[in-house]
């Protein structure tokens, strides 16, 4: 079969690379054209574009690109016309995609078009849910309670839970990587004080809003810890040295992975990294802070349809980890929710029970695999998904 991939950003370039992997193993006769990154191109196939080209967030990034943006989507287009696949699989990248997914079910009713890694239309947007409706065949979701959320949108023959590939992916590096502390601190140059991790985001502004008050509410503990900042891909350390100052912090790059494992605490902005953490086993505070203020406020009020920001209490379906969002976000008050749950206090015990609770609702490893069972059969009703626990 033909499949056609559209990922617009790293994490979807990992996500699909593994989906392409396990496509491969099920359809010997795979052939894959694709707009991603690196790990799709060592997958093997044929890359139009490279996500860098086209991955821009942020109302004024867009903006300011928009031509690119749109050169890249009529380009995206025309290939997908003359190629004329058997599948077009989505993952993320919301603007780009259902636009691809709208011009796909008008030009080619032939092909099917699947989401993998469905936008989080749950949380804001959900105005999508129409062109999802009428555009999409199939949404191989990776978050269970998604599944109940599309089923209210009269979608509950074209929903199905496949697991999570970030369980897949913690669970296989666990497997991988043995736990030696003293190797990676000699490897580091770190001292052998336990490590609280700042995890701060992906995106200069996140960076920017978020690290400087972590360090503020972690440096009265630098006599007992050290701390470890997980830097981001494409942020320079010129402009991590700009936020940090002179404050005593390590910033390693390719080892977010790596600090978790080793790990004693950590602060974490909101996001995939909030996942990592809990299957990492390390209590977390998550802090989210925005210049809005009182707007966000009203914004959240106004635009965010769900109770939590952080994939762990969502999936738990109740708190589990502290949210610091907002103004609520001051290094005092992430300071007295990090002291919680140090070694040795009621709310770490809490919080790691909570964890194995998230995990069970995750279910089990295999995520990719059963995505690429489900692909090519677009919206058959003879599919048997992967059933998640209740409850």
């Amino acid at each position: 079969m033909k499949y056609y991939l559209i990922a617009g950003e790293a994490s979807g370039d990992l996500h699909a690379s593994h989906l392409m992997k396990a496509l491969r193993q099920r359809d010997a006769k795979a052939e894959f054209r694709f707009v991603g990154g690196d790990l799709m191109q060592a997958e093997g196939g044929t890359m139009l574009r490279h996500y860098r080209t086209l991955a821009y967030m942020g109302f004024v990034p867009v903006i300011t690109h928009v031509g690119t943006i749109l050169q890249g989507m009529r380009q995206c287009r025309r290939d997908v016309q003359a190629w004329r696949p058997d599948v077009l699989i989505l993952v993320d990248y919301p603007g780009f995609n259902l636009g691809m997914a709208k011009y796909v079910s008008r030009h080619l009713p032939e092909t099917r078009v699947v989401y993998y890694i469905s936008p989080k239309v749950w949380a804001w947007k959900e105005w999508r849910m129409k062109d999802i409706r009428r555009c999409v065949s199939h949404v191989l979701s990776i978050l269970p309670f998604e599944v109940d959320f599309y089923r209210r949108h009269q979608m509950q023959d074209r929903i199905t839970y496949v697991g999570n590939p970030t369980l897949d992916e913690v669970t296989e590096y666990k497997q991988s990587h043995a736990s030696d502390f003293a190797h990676f601190i000699e490897e580091n140059g770190l001292s052998d004080q336990p490590v609280i991790a700042l995890l701060a985001g992906s995106r200069r502004q996140e960076i920017a809003d978020n690290l400087r008050r972590m360090i503020r509410a972690v440096s009265p503990l630098a006599d007992r810890y050290q701390f470890v900042v997980a830097g981001a891909p494409g942020i320079t350390p010129e402009y991590y040295r700009r936020v940090v100052g002179d404050a005593q912090v390590r910033i390693l790059y390719g080892q977010t992975y790596r600090i978790l494992q080793h790990a004693t605490a950590a602060l974490v902005t909101s996001g995939t990294a909030t996942l990592e953490t809990a299957l990492f086993g390390v209590p977390q505070v998550v802090c989210y802070y925005l210049k809005a203020g009182l707007f966000f406020r009203f914004l959240r009020w106004l635009l965010i349809k769900v109770p939590y920001i952080s994939l762990v209490n969502l999936v738990a379906g109740r708190e589990v980890v502290t949210e610091l969002v907002g103004s609520d976000m001051t290094p005092e008050n992430a300071r007295e929710q990090l002291l919680r749950i140090l070694p040795g206090e009621a709310g770490r015990e809490a919080m790691l029970q909570g964890y194995a609770e998230v995990v069970r609702r995750l279910g089990e490893p295999g995520a990719p695999q059963r995505a690429a069972e489900r692909v090519p059969w677009g919206c058959s009703s003879d599919f048997h998904s992967f059933s998640y626990p209740q409850g």
